[in-house]
This record gives C-alpha cells, sequence and structure tokens, in this order.
C-alpha cells in the first residue's frame, strides 16, 4: 500500500490571480474557499481537489513555461463525468477569453477514454480527461 494518500492541493504561481480565479469559479463551477490577500492567495475546490493560487509578485517578468524545455509541471488533468460534458467544456473554452486550446476532444492512446489539452488564463497546461463509460 503506499504511503500517501491522493492529492490535498496543487499550487500554482499565476499572472493574474483574479482572471485565473475566475477561470476555475465560473468556467469549472469550483468555490472560492479560502483567500490570504496579503500573500496574495486565493484557493479554490471542486469539493476533492484544492488548488492554490499564488499571485506572481512581477508579472511582467514571469516566463513561460516551455514544457520540453524546463523542468516542473508538464501539465495537471481533472477528470469530467462524460463524454458529453467534454465536448461541452470545449465549446466552452473556444470562446474563453485568455484560453488556448491545444487539442479538441480526442481519443486518449486510442481510446476508449478521451481528452482535450488548453492553456488557461496565465497559461498553465491543462487536461480535462473523460474515462471510458
Amino acid at each position: 500500500m503506499s504511503i500517501t494518500q491522493g492529492a490535498h492541493h496543487i499550487g500554482f504561481t499565476v499572472p493574474d490571480i483574479a482572471a485565473t480565479r475566475d477561470f476555475f469559479v465560473d468556467v469549472l463551477q469550483f468555490k472560492q474557499i479560502h483567500e490570504k490577500p496579503d500573500y496574495p492567495a486565493v484557493f479554490v475546490s471542486d469539493g476533492t481537489i484544492v488548488l492554490t493560487l499564488w499571485q506572481a509578485s512581477d508579472p511582467s517578468n514571469v516566463v513561460p513555461f516551455d514544457r520540453k524545455n524546463n523542468i516542473g509541471l508538464h501539465h495537471f488533468s481533472l477528470r469530467v463525468e462524460s463524454l458529453e460534458t467534454l465536448w461541452s467544456m470545449h465549446h466552452t473554452l473556444k470562446s474563453r477569453a485568455g484560453v488556448v486550446i491545444e487539442f479538441a476532444p480526442e481519443p486518449d492512446s486510442g481510446g476508449p477514454s478521451h481528452h482535450m489539452m488548453f492553456y488557461i488564463p496565465g497559461g498553465i497546461r491543462m487536461e480535462l480527461f473523460c474515462p471510458s463509460t
């Protein structure tokens, strides 16, 4: 048996904490559960995982992450309930300011699971994953 018991939270430094918080709250229906204005940090959750968002101290000097050349988070993935939800999110994300779609829903490694990849406001790479149903 593994010593760990799943993820407690994931922390991200972002160039615009309000835009990133609004993405998770407005688009993915997370709830803001805590805030530390002096830090500054915002904590959002979908009821399963907590994401901690930290404001970059100087957004004009941030360097975009290059997943092929930098050490660090390649992407993070959240599971959705159904293929219908995955396609609905793709439609929503296409028109969301600050979101860049990498690819539309497609079979993951030949299926039957499906996934899509995109960049959230601030440039963090994210995957939505629908297990086979």
